[in-house]
């Protein structure tokens, strides 16, 4: 095992892929269903904001919200309880992980949105075209007469602004750089008219505008947060919510934008208090003194879905939680090391007392009820002897990476947590037949770094995930790894990037299927993942907030309400 340390000049790196290595266990898609019923699969977006293809779903029934009296009370605060704080709410510089975006949604508003079948549609932007169906160059027409909470203009400029900041920040833009030429990656057409120049054909450029990519700030307040980071803690968007105040890690206050360019907002006001504690969460919640809240700890959730009145949006379409390998040196630079560990790790153990039943078990980035879900791809392990022969023909070969015949590493994890201490030990009740493990758990910011800079062995993670899986590319192609890498582990081939990058070309989610097949199976083959559980996220309200799913766009269309650890507000009340 090779010794490692930190590099001092990446403390915050944190802030680009905090969402990445997990929290309440550290180990979206349609809208999810309440807690008894498991979600439904996720259909692939279509590639045109405006005019799906033929083979796409059915368009979404539009709402009518005329035909009946409202009878929502208005008023009152919202208290919603967070896995965890973030270092800065700026779209542009800070990495938002799911705490994040759920703070971000109160305030800013994106380009495009996921409607509950998993179609994009526009929502700031009117329109999202490719340009004479050229896929390297998608035209965003924007709706008019948006304004900034700060009286700043909403057109082709400001999201021109957010996006060449993003582009061109030191942490952001290490997940955009390998995507966009290094000039002239937007073009300004007309005042509500920009359009993007990508590096590779995409068909499913929108959905990346219903991201953090596609919230839009003030650029006024952009320029101002680059004299004065304070005011990355201040943020100023065309949100339903203006921003009040914030005290890190206590509480985060956002109150009624009563000139929302939507209409009207029930809520006085929204406050996000962090409590990175699952069980003392869901007490706050069950007690009142909480209304919602956000949790992946299956024993959490298990608890809040037999609590009568509590309200539980669950989804388990997101990430997934895994055990990590670093090619880039040994012992993992070497496939028998990988598929030894593979081998050794207690699978039946870690899924039963960690997952409890409720966590469902992954064996790749897809779960079973999704169309990409690849049948032949089945996670290995509770294979003790075939581990040890793997670890005895590397020690024979590679003996300085050896102790007693057993293979020397480091596993690392974020805490102090007393679930991932536990993780740990079940773990290495596995490896320690083939493998002599140091465990290193690190604060969460220099576990990220280390990560990121390839200072690790394994590691437990969390990722995968997003609404479009080709967002998701930057985990697997060959041009994301450099010396501070978002292919963590290091690994891919020139095969898989052609994969990657034709799948992200088609439209027709048919014929996106064999592809997805051959690319799970083919990251399955190369053993840098051991997937543990797909991670299951609730979202859970008391019985007296209403509206949480009948959040429309602005034509009328059904949006997804939940997924990922993020909700929306505009929509929400509070009946009492």
């Amino acid at each position: 095992m090779s010794p490692r340390r930190p590099h001092a000049a990446l403390v915050g790196l944190a802030l680009v892929i905090a969402a990445c290595a997990g929290s309440d266990t550290a180990a979206p898609a349609p809208t999810p269903p309440i807690a008894t019923d498991p979600p439904p699969a996720t259909p692939a977006p279509p590639v045109i904001a405006t005019d799906p293809p033929s083979t796409s779903p059915p368009p979404t029934e539009q709402v009518d919200t005329t035909s009946v009296p409202d009878t929502r009370r208005r008023g009152g605060t919202l208290r919603y309880g967070l896995e965890a704080d973030v270092d800065g709410l700026n779209p542009v510089s800070s990495a938002l992980s799911a705490p994040g975006q759920l703070m971000a949604n109160a305030v800013f508003d994106t380009l495009t949105a996921f409607d509950v079948d998993g179609n994009v549609v526009p929502y700031l932007a009117s329109s999202v075209q490719p340009v004479d169906g050229d896929l390297t160059r998608w035209r965003v027409t924007l709706r008019e007469g948006i304004t900034f909470h700060d009286g700043t203009p909403l057109n082709a400029a400001a999201v021109q602004t957010n996006f060449e900041l993003a582009l061109g920040s030191a942490f952001i833009g290490i997940a955009m750089r390998p995507f966009y030429p290094a000039e002239n990656a937007t073009e300004v057409v007309d005042e509500y008219t920009l359009d993007y120049q990508l590096l590779d054909p995409s068909a499913v450029f929108p959905a990346t505008l219903s991201t953090q990519t596609g919230y839009v700030a003030s650029p006024a307040w952009l320029a101002a947060a680059l004299d004065d980071p304070a005011l990355n803690q201040k943020p100023v968007g065309t949100g339903p919510f203006v921003f009040d105040r914030r005290s890190q890690d206590a509480v985060t206050r956002f109150v009624r934008n009563d000139d929302w360019w939507r209409g009207d907002v029930h809520l006085d006001a929204v406050e996000f208090i962090p409590v990175p504690d699952p069980d003392t969460r869901n007490d706050l919640l069950i007690r009142g003194e909480l209304d919602a809240l956000q949790t992946t700890n299956p024993a959490s959730v298990g608890d809040l879905r037999e609590r009568d009145g509590i309200q539980n949006f669950v989804d388990d379409s997101g990430e997934e939680t895994f055990v990590m390998l670093n090619t880039e040196h040994p012992p993992f630079d070497d496939i028998r090391a990988r598929q030894a560990l593979t081998f050794a790790t207690p699978l039946r153990n870690f899924r039963e007392l960690i997952g409890l039943g409720i966590a469902p078990d992954a064996d790749q980035m897809f779960t079973a009820d999704s169309p990409y879900h690849n049948p032949a791809v089945v996670q290995e392990g509770d294979r003790p002897d075939e581990a040890i022969a793997l670890a005895a023909a590397y020690c024979a070969d590679v003996p300085a990476e050896c102790t007693n015949g057993r293979i020397d590493t480091e596993y690392q994890w974020f805490g102090p947590s007393v679930i991932d201490n536990r993780i740990a030990e079940i773990l290495d009740e596995g490896w320690s037949r083939a493998f002599n493990v140091t465990f290193d758990e690190l604060a969460q910011d220099t576990h990220i770094q280390q990560t990121a800079l390839g200072q690790y062995d394994a590691t437990l993670w969390r990722q995968f995930g997003s609404d479009e899986p080709s967002i998701d590319r930057f985990s697997f192609l060959c041009r994301t790894i450099d010396v501070i890498s978002l292919n963590f582990a290091r690994y891919c081939t020139p095969e898989r990037d052609a994969l990657l990058l034709e799948v992200q070309t088609l439209a027709d989610p048919a014929a996106r299927i064999p592809l997805w097949h051959a690319i799970t199976q083919d990251i399955h083959d190369a053993h840098t993942y051991i997937f543990l559980t797909h991670t299951i996220w609730d979202n859970a309200f008391g019985p007296q907030v209403r509206g949480v799913c009948d959040r429309v766009s602005p034509d009328g269309v059904a949006l997804q309400c939940v997924g990922n650890g993020r909700t929306w507000f505009d929509s929400l009340w509070l009946s009492e």
